[in-house]
């Protein structure tokens, strides 16, 4: 009982101190392109939703996404991960990322985790957001850099 008194006490402000944001996914570029056109992975428009749970700090920002966006490869990719984000200036956020992906585009359609790269650039209220992908020959044969935003309702 005191363990879940303690436990509770401790996560309450996290909740209350929270931001929740909507992800809107957008855009990757391929850097070799010609190999992505090959791979038949060159989608350059990749639309999807998503959600972000943001707890803010002084010198870091902690949050979790969970959301589905069509990929490179036109098939569905669903993800979910947690992240930090070091707070470098007032606006410029970089991070690291563990995602767990499951897409028939990477690694032959198995689910897998991934520790990537983030940067943002804060706004008001949207967050303009990319991620390195870099290649990894079984999971993923091209290096890609993503885009998305997330909208911050007020």
């Amino acid at each position: 009982m005191f363990q879940a008194l303690l436990a509770a006490a401790l996560l309450v402000p996290a909740f209350c101190c929270a931001d929740v944001g909507v992800n809107i996914y957008g855009f990757s570029w391929h850097i070799d392109d010609d190999k992505a056109r090959a791979e038949n992975a060159d989608n350059w428009f990749n639309p999807g939703l998503g959600v972000r749970y943001r707890v803010p700090g002084k010198t870091f920002d902690y949050f979790f996404d969970a959301g589905a966006y069509r990929d490179s490869g036109r098939n569905t990719a669903l993800l979910a991960g947690g992240a930090v984000h070091w707070r470098a200036t007032q606006s410029a956020r970089l991070g690291v990322a563990l995602v767990m992906l499951n897409s028939k585009t990477y690694n032959d359609g198995n689910t897998f985790f991934a520790p990537l790269p983030v940067f943002a650039w804060e706004f008001r209220s949207l967050t303009f957001n990319m991620v390195w992908m870099p290649k990894v020959s079984e999971v993923n044969g091209i290096n890609t850099l993503g885009f998305w935003l997330t909208y911050w309702p007020q």
